[in-house]
């Protein structure tokens, strides 16, 4: 039997802007969503879980993930009930039931709460810089440590019992049969995805929002790499150092035509911004723009006079890090990957 949450549309308007109770459930959402076939009613079947309060349905359901927002749902809406955004907000509520700390949730409905987080990591950077002495050298020394210890203690400490998480509620719990050999048949499902995001292309006739995305991902994760594994900041090829700089432009500006996108909001996707929204943007954008600058200081042999500069960037990497990554919308892209390997792994069990 069925368990209701008669409190849940209250509880779920804390993750976003949309009014549930102004739709009358004409169907037009459904019409004009290229998700939608005769066994799949997007986004219409979430609106009506979320106004019937059927939290375990929805908590076990993949179809919020399976939705990439281009906004036409809501754009056709006659009662601007904001479907798509209801979409982005259980997204953001199942991350929050997904994440083991709490966290999540805590910094998803409470802005007053993220900006503390905020403030007090960079007292913390600063404090622990003053404890060196503000020495460059060594904080250049533990903050390329940190780069490395932050990829491997976030991934084992938070995402990956989270995302365990995730699949005990979509397969373990729904009873899902899978062999073990599926899970192997379907990996290429992940690597695709989490790479490509290919599913974006099915959403909408324009497709540079996809471009800019898959730009922006490859741009990330390079920069990354170049950073940590190849030690940007302290390297003398040139091969890396042309590299990095690349990789940082691309960064700041793709991120920066994502900011001016939702300032104007001239798309449906840009109309409605949780600050979740605007942190990963920013602080993405600050992170290509810093680690940018702090190379440049570094060529330009003034970076030792102007320690202030690796400060900067320091302070935002250790908020990316600690708060964005592990509980803020970088997560989406993680469970959004693995919601498409476990579709087609209940493809596997359907068949």
């Amino acid at each position: 039997m069925a368990r209701i949450n008669p409190k849940f549309t209250t509880e779920l308007q804390s993750y976003g802007a949309f009014d549930t109770n102004a739709c009358y459930n004409c169907g037009n959402c459904t019409a004009v969503c290229s998700l939608s076939d005769e066994d799949n009613s997007f986004p219409r079947k979430m609106v009506r879980y979320s106004v019937l309060g059927l939290e375990n349905e929805i908590q076990s359901s993949l179809e919020p993930w399976l939705c990439y927002y281009c906004g036409d749902c809501s754009a056709t809406c006659p009662r601007e009930a904001e479907p798509g955004e209801l979409m982005m907000s259980l997204r953001r509520y199942l991350t929050s039931r997904y994440d083991w700390t709490g966290l999540s949730g805590m910094l998803y409905k409470s802005l007053s709460t993220t900006i503390i987080a905020f403030v007090l990591l960079a007292v913390g950077v600063i404090w622990f810089a003053s404890s060196l002495n503000f020495e460059l050298e060594s904080l250049l020394h533990y903050g390329h440590y940190f780069e490395m210890l932050a990829i491997g203690g976030v991934f084992l400490f938070i995402l990956l019992p989270n995302l365990i998480r995730m699949w005990n509620l979509i397969i373990r719990k729904p009873k899902v049969k899978v062999t073990f050999m599926d899970y192997f048949k379907s990996f290429s499902e992940l690597i695709v995805h989490m790479f490509t995001q290919k599913r974006t292309l099915g959403c909408d006739d324009s497709q540079t929002r996809w471009v800019q995305h898959l730009i922006l991902v490859i741009g990330y994760l390079s920069l990354l790499f170049t950073t940590v594994f190849l030690d940007w900041f302290a390297t003398d090829s040139s091969f890396v150092l042309i590299l990095g700089y690349a990789e940082s432009i691309v960064i700041f500006s793709v991120t920066f035509i994502f900011m001016i996108g939702r300032v104007n909001k001239k798309t449906q996707v840009s109309k409605n911004s949780h600050p979740s929204d605007w942190f990963f943007v920013i602080w993405l954008f600050l992170m290509g723009l810093s680690a940018f600058a702090v190379r440049l200081f570094i060529d330009l042999d003034i970076l030792e006079t102007n320690i202030w500069m690796y400060l900067i960037h320091l302070t935002v990497l250790v908020q990316w890090a600690i708060i964005i990554v592990p509980f803020g919308k970088w997560t989406h892209f993680l469970y959004r990957s693995f919601a498409m390997y476990f579709e087609k792994l209940k493809s596997f069990s359907a068949s």
